[in-house]
């Protein structure tokens, strides 16, 4: 079942608030270098209404020759959803949403963090640091929230509690922009465990899908002091040999098993032809930022494929999220002028997300339907040499959280049941 995220966020009494008056954040001055000050959003009238006109004086691409998604995001879909973003769309409510959680900004390593951070009524809650991906933002995990922190209000125990931190990525969302080259996964890896100790926590665990998958693994390699574990929902479990035929693009070995012949073909199809947006971040991602900080449509249309490919929806995104929602997304990324900042990400990584990783640290995992592909046990458990927790589940895809909230809630409840203290 899914649950309305207004109603979920609602329930948490937002902390301070800070006038904003510009699509940039606003900061208490403090000469403390660790300091944590309180954050507020509020984009100025005049963004809006410039995002607004340009979405309205749009100039549109000629129809696809193709009557199928092979050519990409089609004309109608993207025009349907473009129309309301003019006429009906109300971007104060995503900041509603997001400012009724308690927002907080850090500095670490010279770069300004956002996040919030919400404290479970529970006083022996699990601390949790959750991670976003590309496409989305700190806006697919709001769902959670709620079961996480009250689990006695959406079915769980209250021994299931979580006190949760959702920080924003470097060159995403209202964190700052890396200026320079570094900002890698395993920096954001190192800078998230100085945030969780800057909190006051003693230990923790570490969840992510997409990029958050990635830089929990890196979290998970360098063994952080207070690392418990880490739960993934792409996982990274591809060996070697079977990573070496993909790159050639030979076809799945005879001796796979079925799970793994249909990971293999999953793959494939991702490297053959789902891969390209990727492919220009890694290696050019300036050069296709422009485009996508100048049109907003060419960013809706940027993400809407994505949506349409990795929900669990056949293709069809709306059956998986709103139009609302899905907009709510892609305005971040347009009000805060992050479409170039975070395809950099891609092109300081510069590897494959999904080859086998070395875990020796408690890992859980959970497969998703509509997951970019599904990882088999056999794989996993040679990657993840600790596997404490893998299930495969019926229903949502590589946005999980944002899919299928309640259900994510209960995977990470039950992965992490045995590494409460």
């Amino acid at each position: 079942m899914k649950t309305n995220p207004h109603n979920l966020v609602s329930k948490i009494i937002a902390g301070v608030f800070i006038l904003l008056t510009s699509t940039s954040f606003a900061q208490t001055n403090t000469n403390a270098p660790d300091a944590i000050r309180p954050f507020h959003i509020h984009v100025s009238d005049e963004a809006v209404a410039d995002l607004r006109q340009r979405v309205q004086a749009t100039r549109w691409a000629e129809r696809e020759t193709v009557t199928d998604r092979s050519q990409g995001a089609q004309l109608e879909k993207i025009q349907s959803l473009v129309r309301y973003w003019g006429n009906g769309y109300d971007w104060r409510k995503a900041e509603e949403k997001l400012n009724a959680l308690p927002q907080f900004v850090t500095t670490i390593d010279g770069l300004d963090i956002q996040f919030a951070h919400i404290r479970s009524k529970n006083p022996n809650a699990l601390p949790i640091i959750i991670t976003h991906g590309w496409p989305g933002s700190i806006l697919e995990l709001l769902k959670i929230v709620g079961p996480l922190t009250d689990p006695e209000a959406y079915g769980g125990r209250a021994e299931d509690a979580f006190d949760v931190i959702l920080p924003s990525m470097p060159g995403y969302g209202f964190s700052g922009k890396p200026t320079g080259t570094g900002w890698d996964a395993d920096h954001i890896a190192r800078a998230w465990d100085v945030l969780m100790k800057r909190l006051g926590y003693k230990h923790y665990v570490s969840q992510g899908g997409d990029w958050g998958s990635v830089i929990s693994d890196k979290l998970a390699h360098q063994k952080p002091e207070g690392l418990l574990g880490i739960h993934v929902n792409m996982p990274a479990t591809v060996p070697a040999d079977i990573a070496k035929l993909l790159s050639s693009g030979a076809p799945a070995p005879a001796s796979l098993s079925a799970k793994e012949k249909a990971a293999y073909q999953s793959l494939n199809n991702l490297y053959t032809r789902g891969g390209g947006y990727a492919g220009i971040m890694v290696t050019r991602p300036q050069t296709i930022g422009y485009s996508l900080s100048d049109s907003p449509v060419g960013l809706a249309a940027w993400f809407y494929d994505k949506f349409a490919d990795w929900t669990y929806s056949g293709g069809n995104p709306e059956k998986s999220l709103t139009q609302d929602e899905m907009l709510d997304d892609i305005s971040l990324y347009w009000l805060t002028n992050t479409a170039t900042s975070g395809a950099q990400l891609y092109w300081e990584n510069n590897a494959n997300n999904f080859n086998a990783v070395d875990i020796s640290i408690p890992a859980a995992i959970t497969v998703f339907p509509g997951e970019i592909y599904q990882a088999p046990k056999s794989w996993a458990e040679k990657s993840y040499h600790n596997l404490i927790y893998f299930n495969e589940v019926k229903k949502g895809g590589h946005f999980a959280a944002w899919e299928e909230p309640q259900l994510f809630a209960e995977e990470l409840r039950a992965a992490f049941k045995s590494l409460r203290k």
